[in-house]
């Protein structure tokens, strides 16, 4: 799920940024889905269950307030996050797939006020598709990962409505969810997207001068990831990967992976394990923020089982990146 169009600014900008407390406190009951970092060090950190938005200053007490309120604009399952800190936007990925304390809503890609979380507009997705993760490029270009279709959707700076940038049945996986996932662009000129699915490797969507798609290449890793659910570019050629093992078995089988793209291969680098449902992240400079999601306290209870548990803690965590 987002930092593309702010991670040059962030490159240079980190040694002005003070660091952030190696763990930082989100609401209870949150469920994060995705974050996202705005140039000045502020997280932003949206909530599958409560659909809302929580930001977390730098320099503040090491404690959220929320920004988007439940339900404002219509989100439900808060999903992709992107900061658009030169339009004063902050983006979000609705989706619909249950288990929220709001209403459910069709799928949508969402805008809000940057500073104040007010609400500004909502993008529906063609052909009922699902708003899972979003990217930007220097033009301003919003780029939209579809989880129900095989494609890549696309927002033009100004526009009223997603068309398709990229469909093609090279994007499509298996499962019940055929479409997309993760989405990031290195260098400006390369688009990779990963499958819902778990697969032993990613895709890559050359992105050409003129913002047109190009040809869609495997790029093959030594093994099969455990469903990479957002990707995140670092530096050229080399891209963090949050492995939230989404469909695996046990809470605890999540991994963030240093990944170096060489040609058509991808080498893996794990920089932690034994996480539980590691869905997002954000890179500044050498230092990946992880949130842990902890879906399946949600997505495994049965009728029969007690309640689900209250007061469930969630936290946003920090690594160092492999030099």
């Amino acid at each position: 799920m987002q930092l593309i169009g702010a991670l040059l600014a962030l490159a240079t900008a980190t040694a002005a940024i003070a660091a952030p407390p190696a763990v930082q406190a989100l609401p209870e009951d949150w469920y994060p889905e995705s974050m996202a970092i705005g140039p000045d060090g502020t997280f932003y950190v949206g909530s599958w269950r409560q659909g809302a938005i929580a930001r977390l200053k730098p320099g503040a007490a090491p404690k959220a307030e929320v920004l988007v309120k439940p339900g404002a604009n219509g989100l439900a399952n808060g999903q992709g996050v992107l900061v658009d800190a030169k339009h004063r936007s902050l983006w979000v990925c609705s989706g619909n797939s249950g288990f929220t304390t709001v209403p459910q809503t069709p799928s949508a890609l969402k805008r809000y006020d940057l500073a104040t979380g007010a609400p500004r507009a909502s993008y529906a997705m063609p052909d009922n598709g699902y708003c899972n993760d979003l990217a930007q490029d220097a033009r301003g270009n919003l780029y939209v990962t579809d989880s129900y279709h095989p494609r890549v959707l696309k927002l033009a700076p100004g526009a009223t409505a997603l068309t398709v940038w990229k469909e093609d049945p090279a994007l499509a996986g298996e499962g019940p969810y055929k479409g997309l996932n993760g989405i990031a662009i290195d260098g400006g000129r390369d688009v990779y997207v990963s499958l819902v699915a778990a697969a032993s490797y990613l895709l890559r969507i050359d992105l050409g001068a003129d913002g047109k798609a190009g040809k869609v290449t495997r790029i093959e890793a030594p093994r099969t990831m455990k469903n990479v659910d957002a990707i995140r570019a670092w530096k050229p050629s080399h891209l963090v990967l949050f492995e939230s093992n989404a469909f695996g078995d046990g809470p605890y089988g999540g991994q963030i992976t240093a990944a170096r793209i060489d040609g058509t291969k991808l080498g893996l680098q794990t920089v932690v394990a034994g996480l539980n449902d590691p869905s997002s992240g954000a890179v500044l400079g050498d230092t990946v923020y992880f949130i842990e999601s902890k879906y399946g306290l949600l997505t495994k209870h049965k009728d029969s089982d007690p309640p689900i548990p209250s007061g469930v803690p969630f936290d946003i965590q920090s690594r160092a990146l492999p030099r």
